[in-house]
């Protein structure tokens, strides 16, 4: 939905207030009541808000309470904007809100945001795809008490896919989960680890399957970070790893793709 006086679902990106995308600066400029999680969102993002906006920390608020804010603040026929860490697509909620907004009748619509593993990735100058070596990205998180997991998507049956893995909302349990990979990844696959990523205190831990718990206990990391691992993750080009036929030489480039650019 693109309805101007919708719901705005949008991604804050990682944290950093540069890294937001310039229509969420506009939503963000023009929104009246501005609804924000401040316990994963750098302060600058919220510099972007108009100076006479309602700013609402959601921190400390259940489902029910922020969902009552964005329908109360629609009614009354303000301008809302629900910012979500990363990416809506993403570990956000956005689902169970919007189902409660549709029940109650609210139009809204979504802004995407840089997710953090991209910001993570960039931070560290790594590719998560590298030819013959991973051409797949699982992004998951671990099973626990209080969000459970299809029994389809354990770890282990990712890992048999080596593919690259980032493990969102999993920090606390780092050393258990290496022991999961560890059989399909070995102990020596990088691993690395970014704390806050683009935000002010940003932390970047690096090592393998084998020792990346250590490191993580040492800086005492308890939450807001994300885990990247595999193989394309490594700080010398693998001997082993292709290249990009887009680019190849040997590529016959005359043919012009319909509609594109050229």
């Amino acid at each position: 939905m693109d309805d101007d006086s919708a719901v705005q679902f949008v991604g804050a990106g990682p944290g950093a207030a540069d890294l937001l995308t310039i229509r969420a600066a506009r939503l963000l400029a023009e929104a009246e009541i501005v609804l924000f999680p401040g316990s994963y969102l750098d302060a600058g993002v919220l510099t972007n808000c108009s100076p006479g906006a309602e700013l609402v920390d959601t921190e400390n608020l259940d489902l029910d309470a922020i969902v009552d804010r964005l329908v109360q603040g629609h009614r009354a026929g303000r301008r809302v904007v629900r910012l979500v860490s990363g990416d809506p697509s993403v570990y956000s909620a956005v689902s169970e809100q919007t189902r409660r907004l549709d029940a109650a009748g609210v139009p809204w619509a979504v802004t995407p945001g840089v997710p953090a593993y991209a910001a993570a990735a960039a931070r560290v100058g790594r590719e998560l795809t590298v030819p013959l070596v991973a051409q797949s990205v699982v992004l998951t998180r671990t099973r626990q008490r209080s969000t459970a997991m299809p029994d389809t998507e354990t770890l282990t049956a990712f890992a048999a896919t080596r593919a690259t893995l980032v493990l969102h909302l999993a920090i606390t349990r780092t050393r258990e989960l290496m022991a999961e990979l560890s059989p399909d990844y070995g102990p020596d696959c990088p691993v690395v680890v970014v704390y806050r990523a683009s935000q002010p205190g940003e932390q970047v831990l690096r090592g393998t399957v084998a020792d990346i718990a250590d490191v993580v206990e040492a800086a005492g990391l308890r939450q807001a970070a994300v885990i990247l691992v595999g193989r394309a993750l490594a700080g010398t080009p693998d001997p082993e790893a292709g290249e990009s036929h887009l680019y190849d030489p040997a590529r016959d480039r005359s043919a012009k793709p319909a509609g594109g650019l050229r």
